[in-house]
């Protein structure tokens, strides 16, 4: 079975959602959701892949949490 580049995309955006939950000291479900509520794991993960994957976990969990605490402060 080879790999592709969704495969890859999704591998990915799982990793960044898990890493940014334990920033957030929250489970990854909570994560997914409030990414969810924000369009952050297609608009942010999935259509930024190629820029983000080259870069270290911790900066796209930084980067990710980041973008989500500002929107949801937004929201508010």
């Amino acid at each position: 079975m080879s790999i592709t580049s969704r495969m890859l995309k999704i591998h990915f955006a799982v990793m960044a959602i898990e890493s940014g939950a334990k920033k957030l000291n929250i489970s990854g479900w909570e994560m997914e959701q409030r990414l969810q509520k924000q369009d952050l794991i297609h608009s942010r993960l999935i259509e930024h892949y190629e820029l983000l994957h080259t870069q270290s976990l911790e900066y796209v969990a930084d980067d990710i949490v980041e973008t989500l605490t500002n929107l949801e402060r937004e929201d508010y």
